[in-house]
């Protein structure tokens, strides 16, 4: 499929018809690599397809130089192929004189015997191409020793002997003479060449001959006396756009979305080789035509076209080859100056080798070297020898070092670098650790880690740092790694503080099952420093965290939890909080008292708040227990704390975090929402957590993720969060019992009431059993309440109540106390409105407006009627749909007993509405953010003000909500 070639086609058939009148004339096509000189040639023949011109085709090639006459060889061969005999035949009578010239007779004259072979002077017999199609051209060695060392070869006589056959051609009809990477020819066959184009007159004969920009061998003299030959030089340009556009719709098998076509010509620049194979690339790999694959089209490194610019450049000089492999070595750091400085090349040179990979269309024209595709830098790397690239990034690294670079750009090139390296190489690479970690790239330090390690092979103190550091990255995504190398730096380090220092940098499995070999390595170190009240300042620091880390150890043990209860009382109402350790500490302590209840909501929730106002949000916390702080408060209700903490400055800078940290920080957000009854945001922080990878997904997410879709009563959202869950092997009974809590909500939306019972009474009894007792954490009670009343046992049913209502009422939270007493008062009947009313006052003091809704339904409806169960029933109407929950605004119009009012037409702003209708068409956030040119969180604030304007909570609830 050739596109965008009509000008040199039109440019050709006018030659030929120029030939025709007796013109002849030599036409030069050239371009840089893959601009498509050789599909151009081969289209060529089309031009005068059952017209009386005869076509001959040649194409050199770099391994067939030493061939002489290859070149006229393959023009004249390609003309007997298919030929009748009789022309075979003439012509080879024509060409007869040619061998006594060539050969000195050593080839006798075979006329009209093409099929035999005959026999030199020796009595050899002479080769297939010698007489094979009756031309008797001279073979590769005679040939070729005799326009090497005999000077009759560059004798007038053979040029002009030569010449003859296209003259007799010639008189008969036109001629083709087409010639392909014209810098490959040999240079007999050049000669030749050079001569026929000086000398066409009078042949009607078209010469074109291609030729790659770049090309060392441009720059030979008989190539240039050739090219310059011409009387006309043609330049394919660039694909354009539309080309693309056809290209996509002709190897696809259809027309591809418009930004993927816009991709793919930008990728390639229009450089016809380059966009097919991307465009065989993706189609290879999968990749529909659409914009979600923009991404894959932009990132591919096609195999096919890295080999192919491999081979092209190793015939390149040592020179330009030394320029290519600077600037993929410097990749965005190509300044000029350092890359002519890392090539070895003075100005002079460096312009030299600059201008052939530009003219080879590898280099942009930019001020700094670029490459024109990702794939130049493969190619070159696969033209290099292992010691090549090695020897290379070496020596970038120290061009770098000593201009004073940053060390992350240093170490980029020591990565690359086996040996031991230069002496400033491990300050280098901890150094570069360091920026790493501070901007939030955990495994890129570790990488620069591990390698020093390389380096650094002495058991001493400072591999023993290294190790350190390298536990620290790790412990952000491979926790297993993290101990193991904390485990092999300890018995390094010289001093009990190093000792415990190392050892709390291994990260504590919140509310998860705690390895017994961590375990036993914290009370080591903590048994070395010995007892807090003899320690200066910053050993009592590590003490208390040690502390802090094995008290949570036992969040499992009954035993270890009313011990942690008994050494928080110990600290006081005002316990101390001013250092971190002591942070640390008070939230483990405040935990444990949350998990048995034996705390009240108003003063855990009083400690808590102060922990959070002395404590930054930070991203090292998340290593601590401070974390824990913030499921106390959940549990105590006290949201607005938590909510000003998750939005604070630290926070708003990491909103589009990822990792493990990102997963916790957008379920933090959803919980704190839907407890506000803002169950539409809710819902969308809860889909970004469900955007991240699985492997990010540790137990203190997995915790709150599971009590927001608990709360949002959605099924189908509920099994998505545990079949992502289910991903990862979690042992810790808060995950496996929150799990299965979740599951039996599942299954008792589905129908499956029996079975979701059973699993909480089991989740009851292990919870009882390890001495958590705090139904606001684990809401398993007010849940089998309900399904015990549903399959017929109401005694047990009211068993659970009351045991609810007695622990709710201590623990003293609102939301808690008032579903307890709601609870109460469903399985009363009518002689239960006196405790839904109580239930009502409890609830307005409550963040969780859903809860309160309920309850309002649920006494208007018992009232039987009258102003007090109206009132109820539409104050409930009114909370349900400004929660987004219009299954409950159903039940408040149903208990009025009228049609519920004409919905009020929501206003939703012109950009909100676009946005909805692209929502209704079917398309994904992503999706919508690149047909409206705006970022993915510009379309989620834009859904989450429609579904709060709408009174719905989420995508499934438009379709009902919008007008048709």
């Amino acid at each position: 499929m050739l596109l965008e070639r009509d000008t040199e086609l039109a440019h050709v058939g006018t030659a030929l018809r120029a030939a025709e009148e007796g013109t002849s004339s030599s036409i030069l096509l050239s371009g840089p690599l893959g601009i498509g000189r050789s599909a151009l040639l081969r289209c060529l023949p089309g031009l005068c397809a059952g017209e009386d011109v005869r076509v001959l085709r040649a194409n050199a090639a770099a391994t067939e130089q030493d061939f002489a006459f290859g070149v006229v060889r393959q023009l004249f061969d390609s003309l007997v192929a298919g030929a009748p005999e009789a022309d075979r035949t003439r012509w080879a009578g024509e060409a007869g004189g040619l061998t006594r010239i060539f050969t000195a007779g050593t080839v006798p004259d075979d006329r009209g015997r093409g099929d035999r072979r005959g026999r030199g002077r020796d009595g050899t017999r002479a080769s297939g191409h010698e007489s094979g199609h009756g031309f008797g051209l001279p073979s590769a060695a005679t040939a070729h020793g005799i326009g090497e060392s005999r000077e009759d070869a560059d004798s007038e006589a053979i040029l002009y002997g030569l010449r003859s056959l296209p003259a007799c051609l010639g008189s008969n009809g036109r001629l083709l003479i087409l010639v392909d990477d014209l810098q490959w020819a040999d240079v007999p066959s050049l000669r030749w060449l050079a001569h026929l184009a000086k000398r066409l007159d009078g042949l009607r004969a078209v010469l074109v001959c291609a030729l790659r920009d770049g090309e060392p061998r441009a720059r030979h003299p008989l190539v240039r006396e050739v090219a310059q030959s011409a009387a006309r030089v043609l330049r394919p340009a660039p694909l354009s756009l539309d080309a693309a556009r056809a290209l996509v719709r002709e190897r696809r098998g259809g027309p591809g979305h418009e930004e993927y076509a816009r991709a793919c010509h930008e990728v390639s620049g229009g450089n016809p080789l380059f966009l097919m194979s991307v465009l065989l690339g993706t189609a290879a790999r999968g990749f529909p035509p659409t914009a979600d694959h923009i991404g894959q089209v932009r990132a591919l490194r096609p195999a096919e076209l890295r080999d192919r610019l491999a081979s092209h450049l190793r015939t390149q000089t040592p020179a330009v080859r030394d320029l290519a492999a600077a600037v993929a070595a410097l990749g965005d750091h190509a300044e000029p100056a350092l890359v002519a400085q890392l090539a070895g090349l003075d100005e002079i040179g460096f312009g030299a080798a600059r201008r052939a990979l530009e003219e080879t269309g590898l280099l942009t024209g930019a001020r700094e070297p670029r490459f024109t595709h990702r794939v130049v830098q493969d190619a070159i790397e696969l033209s290099m020898t292992p010691a090549e690239r090695e020897r290379t990034h070496a020596d970038a690294a120290d061009l770098l070092y000593r201009s004073g670079f940053p060390a992350e750009q240093v170490a980029a090139h020591l990565m690359a670098v086996t040996g031991p390296g230069r002496s400033w190489s491990l300050p280098v690479l901890r150094s570069a650790a360091d920026s790493a970690l501070r901007r939030g790239a955990p495994e890129t330090a570790a990488r620069y880690l591990r390698r020093a390690l390389l380096a650094h092979r002495a058991q001493d103190t400072g591999r023993a740092r290294l190790l350190v550091d390298l536990a620290t990255a790790e412990r952000a995504f491979d926790p297993e790694a993290c101990e193991r190398h904390v485990v092999q730096a300890i018995p390094l380090l010289t001093t009990a503080r190093d000792r415990a220092a190392a050892a709390l940098r291994i990260p504590p499995t919140l509310l998860g099952a705690v390895p017994p070999a961590t375990a036993a390595l914290l009370r080591a170190a903590a048994a070395e420093l010995g007892a807090q009240a003899r320690l200066d300042e910053p050993a009592r620091e590590l003490a208390l965290r040690l502390e802090a880390r094995l008290r949570h150890c036992g969040h499992e043990n009954p035993g270890e939890l009313a011990s942690a209860a008994e050494r928080l009382r110990e600290l006081g109402e005002d316990p101390p909080l001013g250092s971190a350790g002591e942070r640390e500490l008070v939230a483990v302590l405040l935990c444990a008292g949350t998990l048995t209840g034996r705390l009240t909501a108003a003063g855990a929730a009083r400690t808590a708040n102060r922990v959070l106002e002395r404590e930054p949000a930070a991203s090292a916390g998340a290593y601590t227990g401070l974390p824990l702080v913030v499921m106390t408060l959940f549990a105590a209700e006290s949201i607005r704390g938590v909510g000003s903490w998750l939005s604070s400055e630290q926070q708003t800078r990491r909103q589009n975090t990822t990792g493990a940290d990102g997963v916790l920080l957008f379920a933090e957000r959803a919980l704190a929402l839907v407890m506000q009854g803002r169950h539409g945001q809710a819902r969308e922080y809860l889909e970004r957590a469900m955007g991240l990878a699985d492997a990010d997904w540790r137990e203190s997410a997995v915790l709150v993720l599971c009590a927001v879709a608990f709360e949002l009563r959605d099924p189908a959202l509920g099994e998505r969060v545990l079949n992502r869950a289910h991903r990862r092997r979690f042992t810790g009974l808060a995950v496996t019992v929150t799990l299965r809590i979740l599951q039996a909500s599942v299954d008792a939306q589905r129908g499956r009431r029996a079975r979701a019972l059973e699993s909480l009474l089991v989740c009851g009894r292990r919870l009882e059993a390890s001495g958590w007792e705090n139904s606001a954490l684990f809401p398993w009670r007010p849940h089998a309440i309900g399904l015990h009343h549903r399959l017929g046992d109401s005694h047990a049913a009211l068993a659970l109540a009351e045991e609810e209502h007695a622990w709710a009422a201590a623990w003293g939270a609102p939301t808690g106390l008032g579903r307890a007493l709601r609870l109460k008062g469903w399985l009363h009947g009518g002689q239960g409105v006196p405790l839904l009313r109580e239930a009502v006052g409890v609830l307005r003091g409550s963040t969780h407006s859903l809860e309160l809704a309920r309850t309002l339904v649920l006494l208007g409806r018992r009232l039987g009627g009258g102003p007090e169960a109206e009132s109820a029933l539409r104050e409930a109407g009114a909370i349900a749909a400004a929660c987004g929950a219009p299954w409950l605004v159903e039940q408040a119009e149903h208990g009025l007993g009228t049609p519920a009012p004409p919905p009020r037409t929501a206003v939703l702003t012109r950009s909100e509405r676009r946005v909805v209708s692209l929502v209704g068409r079917g398309l994904t956030n992503q999706e919508i953010a690149g047909e409206l040119g705006v970022s993915s969180r510009a379309v989620e604030k834009h859904l989450t003000n429609s579904y709060r304007k709408l009174g719905i909570s989420g995508r499934h609830e438009l379709a009902g909500a919008l007008p048709a």
